[in-house]
């Protein structure tokens, strides 16, 4: 008799859940029906593509099938690891990423706590306007202007380089400059638009700490230093957790359009690296095996900053 009971209690409280979400269901059914389209987007473009990547453990020949050719276990990453440019391409990706984030990182922030001291409205916006202009500038002509103002011949700042000392220089052709024109050209590009999310953590913070600090007679220094730059930690922290899970995920379309083999020694990452073998040398299996170890080791290193920052500052993605 008990036990019946407890399976009548059972079936009752099953009963109630279903009818909970079919009511919840039908609240919200126009909520879960603007879900669809990301959801089918992300199924279709991102998830069932991941059965690629059985590939990395395939010999796998153009023609054949994803689930055809021969099973050859880690020899790819195998050769991946064993190759002669196996620490030259890490080292230039975590390099590269490092220098991007020492100079890309805080420069969004600083344009932000200007902006926000700003008081003339119509001169604060025009700023905002023109730094988030070079946003929308394909890559493909960024790379472009680069050559452009760093031609050995007729350059602009070749020139300008000649005239001040005399000699003339070939930047894009020097390996020792590759890593200081593709941050200058990212900070360029990207410094307005990333300062987006700031400006945004910035109208959040409590106007009457402000009035608070005015009356104690706080400088404006005193208050961004005490009041702005402690509220918008919290932002500050999580998207440096976010960018330091891309360490080992630069961008390679800029690199391919600048870079060239008399440069490969400072600029060759693992994603060019990956172009070239991958795809222009059709040896797709490698290409998949190496993109599967920078995804597993760009997620480990995220789940390790963040456990870091948890452990640090209290604050933490997850």
């Amino acid at each position: 008799m008990k036990m019946d009971a407890i399976t009548g209690a059972q079936a009752r409280h099953g009963q109630t859940k279903t009818a909970k979400w079919v009511t919840h269901f039908s609240k919200n059914k126009y909520l879960y029906a603007l879900l669809l389209p990301g959801t089918i987007y992300l199924l279709i473009f991102d998830y069932i593509p991941l059965a690629g990547l059985v590939l990395a453990f395939k010999d796998f020949s153009p023609g054949d099938s994803f689930f055809g050719g021969e099973w050859v276990g880690l020899k790819w990453f195998n050769e991946f690891f064993n190759s002669i440019y196996f620490f030259r391409l890490l080292k230039n990706t975590i390099l590269l990423h490092l220098y991007d984030l020492l100079w890309g990182f805080p420069i969004p922030i600083i344009f932000a706590l200007l902006l926000h001291e700003l008081r003339r409205q119509y001169f604060k916006r025009f700023v905002q306007t023109v730094s988030y202009f070079p946003h929308f500038i394909s890559t493909v002509i960024i790379a472009g202007l680069i050559v452009n103002f760093l031609s050995p011949t007729d350059g602009i700042i070749t020139r300008l380089i000649y005239a001040l000392t005399g000699s003339e220089t070939n930047l894009l052709g020097d390996q020792g400059w590759f890593r200081t024109i593709y941050v200058i050209s990212n900070v360029w590009a990207s410094f307005g638009w990333n300062s987006i999310i700031y400006l945004a953590a910035l109208t959040a913070v409590d106007v009457h700490l402000y009035e608070a600090a005015d009356i104690e007679g706080a400088g404006r220094w005193k208050k961004m230093t005490s009041i702005t730059l402690p509220s918008i930690m919290p932002t500050i922290v999580t998207l440096l957790i976010l960018n330091m899970g891309k360490l080992l995920s630069v961008g390679y379309e800029k690199i391919i359009l600048l870079y060239n083999p008399g440069t490969y020694e400072t600029a060759d990452v693992i994603s060019t690296y990956v172009y070239r073998r991958g795809l222009l040398g059709a040896d797709y299996s490698f290409g998949v095996a190496v993109g599967l170890f920078n995804s597993v080791a760009s997620f480990l290193i995220l789940i390790l900053i963040n456990y870091i920052s948890k452990r640090v500052n209290n604050v933490s993605l997850w």
